[in-house]
């Protein structure tokens, strides 16, 4: 099985101080072989996050290798570029950056759960019909 997902739940792996029952139920559907999909964006975002907790005092240098290896173990297919106007009119319709809307519409595309910890994208999600992991 498959699911969509984004940045912010693997995000919460990277750091001892989050605790967040969907990223743990998302990190455990991964271990039992399901298998995430994200847009090409993902594979950037959590490596920024990573640095950013390195910059922030948040990750110790071991702690960020740690942390890109975990994210790395994660069995991840990234999706090829989507057609923007569906990503531009979920994110105005939503009020998301085009980011969020980027993992939204392929969720919708695909017909598959979304797992995320962003509030604003949940919503616009359950307005899409489009389920979510850990709901």
């Amino acid at each position: 099985m498959r699911f969509v997902l984004d940045a912010s739940i693997a995000a919460s792996w990277c750091f001892d101080d989050e605790n967040e029952r969907v990223a743990d139920i998302a990190f455990d559907m991964l271990e039992a072989g399901y298998v995430a999909i994200a847009p090409l964006q993902f594979w950037f975002e959590v490596r920024n996050v990573v640095l950013v907790g390195l910059r922030r005092s948040r990750l110790t240098p071991d702690g960020m290798i740690s942390a890109l290896a975990r994210i790395d173990s994660a069995t991840v297919a990234y999706d090829p570029l989507p057609e923007s106007s569906r990503i531009v009119m979920l994110a105005r319709r939503h009020r998301l950056s085009f980011y969020d809307a980027a993992y939204l519409e392929l969720a919708k595309r695909e017909n598959m759960p979304l797992a995320t910890l962003d509030q604003a994208l949940a919503r616009a999600a359950a307005s899409e019909g489009v389920p979510l992991v850990g709901a």
